[in-house]
């Protein structure tokens, strides 16, 4: 081959390779400008039989737009029971949110309640005067962050007194995953809020009616700490009835965040070991071989077990905050892997 002619091949394939890595900066700019929007008011996640748990990959868009509403809505926080919540949304916990290191985020909150409320990211860093003042009623506020840190965040009202918004139901959960991903392929992803209400029976006085009346909020009760129901995504024990369902050798993982106000979260499944959890968003923090991880009110964190068909197999395997005063107010559920032909009873 003449030196020529190995000259013109050498040009060609830089030539080649350039014009190449210009079409994957071009798509991915494209991909860094796509907006993709989620309006609340028009998509409301299911809450029968029971808050669905399941949560969908963030995309490729680079910039989310979030719209939530604020309303007022009878919400069920036990069978049978209902209460007038606050909520973003519609529901108690709000929609889950979830986005990525990187992403621009877009937030607009409309205030559709008669009174003023607010919003506040734990996930991210933008100044509170900017986008966590006072929304009153009819009104809406407008923000937008880049999306800095990975990790299971809280989202809550922060009006005074912020206690009573929040046992009210207003907090949803926003998921920030690492930009490269957390290590391992999840074959099954559930989102977790643990949250308290304080409630009482409401005024039946004057009121002809075979139906309860809801449930009034107990703001004695919560100066006490003496929770009524201590919940999983707002509803005492609805994942005994309705557990979550994976396959038997599924990676299971879960986004666990605890809204409070007040208790902290020890998140454990009985019959399986968390082979990683991630106590903030950096998968090279991950602890190994965990049974039992506590949270903090207003913290989260990410945990993952395998259902190995040799170990943590086919059955039902409870998940519980291992503080069993507060299972027993209905802080338990039930994962069921594949499809167990006996039942054992329960008791967690």
């Amino acid at each position: 081959m003449s030196t020529s002619r190995s000259r013109n091949l050498i040009t060609s394939a830089l030539a080649l390779a350039a014009l190449c890595a210009a079409g994957l900066g071009l798509t991915a700019a494209r991909r860094g400008d796509t907006v993709e929007t989620f309006d609340f008011a028009k998509s409301t996640t299911p809450t029968q039989p029971a808050f669905d748990a399941r949560l969908a990959p963030a995309s490729d868009a680079g910039i989310k737009a979030f719209r939530i509403p604020i309303e007022d809505a009878a919400i069920e926080i036990a069978k049978g029971v209902t209460y007038q919540g606050w909520t973003f949304g519609g529901t108690v916990p709000g929609p889950a949110l979830r986005v990525r290191v990187g992403d621009k985020v877009r937030v607009t909150v409309v205030n559709e309640s008669p009174m003023p409320h607010s919003i506040d990211l734990h996930a991210a860093r933008i100044p509170a005067n900017v986008a966590y003042r006072m929304i009153m009623p009819k009104d809406s506020v407008e923000f937008e962050f880049e999306a800095r840190d990975a990790g299971a965040f809280m989202v809550h009202c922060g009006t005074p007194p912020v206690t009573m918004h929040l046992m009210q139901g207003m907090y949803l959960p926003i998921i920030v995953d690492p930009k490269d991903g957390w290590g391992t392929k999840a074959d099954k992803e559930f989102v977790i809020v643990q949250s308290e209400f304080y409630a009482k029976p409401g005024d039946t006085t004057n009121v002809q009616s075979a139906m309860p009346m809801p449930m009034e909020p107990d703001w004695p009760a919560e100066q006490e700490k003496k929770a009524t129901y201590v919940v999983f995504n707002g509803r005492a024990a609805q994942y005994k009835d309705n557990p979550l369902h994976v396959d038997v050798g599924d990676r299971v993982r879960f986004f666990v965040v605890n809204a409070g106000p007040n208790f902290d979260s020890d998140f454990h499944i009985v019959g399986a070991v968390f082979d990683r959890v991630y106590p903030d968003g950096n998968p090279k923090h991950a602890l190994e071989d965990v049974q039992t991880y506590g949270i903090p009110a207003g913290g989260g964190a990410v945990f993952e077990t395998v259902f190995d068909r040799n170990a943590s197999g086919e059955g039902l395997y409870p998940f519980v905050t291992h503080s069993f005063a507060d299972a027993e107010k209905g802080a338990v559920g039930i994962i069921q892997v594949g499809t167990p032909k006996q039942y054992a009873h329960m008791d967690h």
